[in-house]
């Protein structure tokens, strides 16, 4: 089990095998693993594993996800093997980890349920989380320049052309013939922005646009843009009615966490 928890956790923790850490991350690895050894050990010994089983198919299902994280079947046992880790040893780490979760989820299943009085509650003290923003469908023509004199000639060309933009056509025409950002072989198209997507140098300027109106030359850190507006998606306050279900979710799948958490503790302590 200890070469597969490792493993696993190694890859959590630092994207890496235990092989490829430093002495500072094996130190660390070998902390978390003791810890969560010792709880997987008190879960597994708890009146509530008894009579959990893990069914067959279900354990080959987890050792096939396991399998096509990699390219070919050698890779797959080279792997195992560079970690120390045999078929049968893998097949009882992950039949392990299986009954450890079915534990788990047996316990936060105990959990109090969450009301509707419950989620409205949460709805009214959390309002900004329920406010779809004002969003803009951006086309944008960006020229760069690499001194003050460019500056002034690539702004005063831009200042010529904005007039000349009418349609949603001429935009994506001169997008793909002055561009130098590759949207320009998208029509200019920089898609569906909300706030604090763009650079703070375009934003008032691309939030103040209406719709198939086209900017002056706006500087941001890379160069001059034109920036046209096609759509304005307006901003609006999601009722109640249509969050309930996705609040109440959020809401238990918390307390079933925190249910789990305090159990595991109590656990520990005893």
């Amino acid at each position: 089990m200890q070469p597969y928890l490792q493993l696993k956790l190694s890859l959590e923790l630092f994207k890496k095998a235990p092989g490829n850490l430093d002495a500072m991350e094996s130190a660390r690895l070998g902390e978390v693993v003791s810890r969560q050894a010792r709880i997987e050990s008190a879960v597994l010994a708890s009146p509530e594993a008894l009579g959990v089983v893990v069914p067959e198919a279900t354990v080959e299902s987890r050792l096939g996800e396991i399998r096509s994280r990699y390219e070919t079947h050698e890779e797959f046992l080279a792997d195992m093997e560079r970690n120390g880790l045999s078929a049968e040893a893998l097949n009882s780490a992950v039949t392990r980890d299986l009954r450890i979760e079915a534990v788990l989820e047996r316990v936060s299943s105990q959990a109090p349920g969450v009301s509707e009085v419950d989620a409205e509650i949460y709805y009214r003290l959390h309002p900004q989380a329920f406010k779809r923003p004002e969003m803009r469908k951006l086309r944008h023509i960006l020229v760069t320049f690499n001194s003050e004199q460019e500056k002034a000639k690539v702004q005063a060309e831009l200042q010529a052309l904005a007039p000349t933009l009418i349609t949603d056509e001429d935009f994506a025409k001169a997008a793909l013939k002055h561009s130098q950002c590759p949207t320009s072989m998208e029509q200019g198209v920089l898609g569906t922005v909300k706030p604090g997507q763009l650079y703070p140098e375009l934003e008032p300027t691309a939030f103040a646009l209406t719709e198939g109106q086209v900017s002056q030359p706006v500087e941001s850190p890379i160069g001059l843009h034109l920036l046209r507006c096609d759509t304005i998606l307006p901003g609006e306050e999601l009722s109640f009615a249509d969050t309930k279900a996705r609040i109440m979710e959020h809401l238990m799948d918390q307390r079933r966490q925190s249910y789990q958490r305090t159990w595991i503790k109590a656990l520990l302590k005893n």
